[in-house]
């Protein structure tokens, strides 16, 4: 009977071991989701900010070549501005959809934990 008792002991003690390995991982990818979510707010806001003030310099950069070439050729200088700013965004295009392909590294350290704990639980 003494030998039941101490089965369930231990069984209860394996029980909370494993919940609280469980609630450790639960933890941890509860805190890697929330640093990524602040990342991609930051990225966001920070190419936000950057798009518009890049945005805003092309624009004065195109006008102040425009109004430099304004007697001789200003027609071609526009078609030519056009043709390198079509260009430069079809290269960002393709940037943009290279890096959308590339794998997320989310979750990581918990499937890297996830795995050590399987192993060190395998016979």
């Amino acid at each position: 009977m003494a030998e039941s008792t101490g089965l369930m002991e231990s069984l209860e003690r394996l029980a909370g071991t494993l919940l609280a390995i469980f609630q450790t991982r639960l933890e941890l990818l509860s805190n890697e989701m929330e640093e990524e979510r602040v990342r991609i707010e930051q990225m966001l806001l920070y190419g936000s900010v950057a798009l518009f003030f890049f945005g805003l310099a092309i624009m004065l950069l195109t006008a102040f070549i425009v109004v430099l070439f304004w007697d001789s050729h200003r027609l071609l200088v526009l078609g030519g501005l056009a043709a390198l700013f079509f260009v430069a965004g079809l290269l960002v295009l393709n940037e943009l959809r290279r890096v959308a392909r590339e794998k997320s590294k989310l979750f990581s350290a918990s499937l890297a934990e996830l795995a050590d704990d399987r192993d060190r639980l395998a016979p």
